[in-house]
């Protein structure tokens, strides 16, 4: 019945006469329910003020701490065909064992005497790069020959062409002496004709003047022949000089041309020698690749090509193998919000696959089973998961981690991030708010520095 008048039901009404009442409100039990109730609300409002430590949880597995501890395949750097093996899946291999052995399959690398037939080869070219180099030699002594034969040449012609200028000096004072006597025979002629006209010389002296004169006429033209003849004998010597010239230059140039034709021989022979000898060292090389040998000290996983016989193509896996010496970390993802509140050296507890643990979040120093670590990598960019990439690595002032622990196994990890009171935590977390952002104490005193 509803109290919805002034008149007051249990001032007119006595219930302590019934037993129900003395059992609901005269009871110790009662009494103690209320007490409980009082000491469990005082001790709920003391709990919200306690610190609770907020985290950013991920899940992710474990790896190790530097790239080439982690597992890896052996590829097989040339095509080829698996021979035989030497170990088995689980063996122990270190470093230079081998593994396989494989033979090739092109034609062009399929002869056994491959490497000593380059070798031929080159010694040949190394040879003809020797010959070469004589001709070279014997070409050069040629051209110093020609140069000291021109050289002599060239002095004899022009001695010559001296002599014939002296000469043809010695003709013109000839000449000259020739001129000097037919005027002088002219004047003679002259006279006696004057002379025997006025009657004082006889003719027989006149014609003997005349006589004179003729010759002297005749030994002028005969000096001149000579004197032409020596000038001619100068230009034919001048002539003997260029001849010699042109004869040695064109001798010489000939040489060299021979020469500049064994050194070009001789530089493509030297090519060719050292592309043979690359050649060589290649097919030793690739010799050297039929025996797949262990990169490092490790274990023998998966051999993923294993019939015998069975061909493959380069850069195909072979096999894979587990390094033996490693350093453990932990691979976490966390989403883009969370990213901000992770830094270098932030603390995280980590919780193994297949290792019990219990585990407060709020509460790490509470935890039981859980090993601390550090973060040593934040990856700058999104992995197609939507998330960030973050590396763990054992804290060294923590607990060990346990050996057992493989790679690849899954790990749970809790980034530890500020202290708050839980009350604020709760109210954060029935609004859906991110974590406080904070900057750690050893950066922020770090920033504050450099500005």
């Amino acid at each position: 019945m509803l109290n919805i008048s002034n008149n007051q039901l249990n001032k007119k009404v006595t219930l302590e006469e019934y037993k129900s009442y003395n059992k609901s409100f005269t009871s110790k039990s009662n009494a103690l329910f209320s007490r409980f109730l009082g000491v469990f609300a005082i001790i709920v409002f003391i709990m919200l003020f306690l610190p609770w430590t907020q985290n950013v949880s991920g899940n992710g597995f474990v790896t190790t701490l530097t790239p080439d501890q982690r597992p890896q395949t052996i590829q097989s750097p040339i095509p080829g065909k698996l021979e035989k093996w030497f170990v088995k899946e689980g063996d122990f291999v270190k470093k230079g064992d081998t593994i396989l052995f494989i033979s090739e399959i092109k034609n062009e690398y399929q002869d056994p005497r491959l490497v000593e037939r380059t070798n031929e080869q080159r010694d040949a070219k190394s040879r003809s790069v020797v010959s070469y180099q004589g001709k070279i030699k014997a070409l050069e002594s040629q051209v110093s020959a020609l140069a000291n034969e021109r050289q002599l040449k060239l002095s004899q012609a022009e001695n010559k062409l001296k002599q014939s200028r002296f000469k043809v000096t010695s003709d013109s004072i000839d000449f000259k002496a020739a001129q000097t006597n037919l005027d002088i025979a002219q004047r003679q002629l002259d006279r006696t004709s004057t002379l025997q006209s006025e009657g004082l010389k006889a003719m027989t002296d006149v014609e003997t003047k005349r006589l004179k004169l003729q010759e002297t006429q005749a030994k002028l033209i005969g000096q001149e022949n000579k004197l032409l003849a020596s000038r001619n004998e100068v230009i034919n010597a001048q002539l003997e000089i260029n001849r010699i010239s042109a004869t040695y230059a064109d001798k010489i140039a000939k040489s060299r041309s021979d020469r500049f034709t064994a050194e070009s021989s001789q530089f493509e022979a030297e090519a060719q020698v050292s592309k043979l000898e690359n050649q060589s060292a290649n097919y030793k090389i690739r010799s050297a690749m039929n025996y797949i040998t262990a990169p490092q000290n490790g274990f023998i996983n998966k051999a993923i090509k294993g019939g015998i016989g069975e061909t493959f193509k380069e850069g195909e896996q072979l096999v894979g193998i587990m390094p033996s010496n490693y350093d453990l970390a932990v691979e976490t993802y966390v989403d883009p919000i969370d990213l901000p509140l992770m830094h270098i050296g932030e603390s995280v507890r980590i919780q193994f696959d297949g290792w019990p643990a219990i585990f407060f979040s709020g509460w790490p120093n509470a935890s039981f089973g859980t090993y601390a670590g550090k973060v040593v990598a934040i990856e700058t960019f999104i992995r197609p998961n939507g998330k960030f990439r973050i590396l763990i690595a054992p804290d060294l002032e923590g607990e060990v981690w346990p050996e057992n622990v493989r790679v690849g196994s899954g790990a749970f990890t809790i980034a530890l991030l500020e202290d708050v009171p839980i009350w604020y935590e709760i109210w954060r977390q029935l609004n859906g708010f991110p974590p406080n952002y904070y900057t750690p104490e050893g950066k922020a005193t770090d920033d504050k520095s450099k500005q």
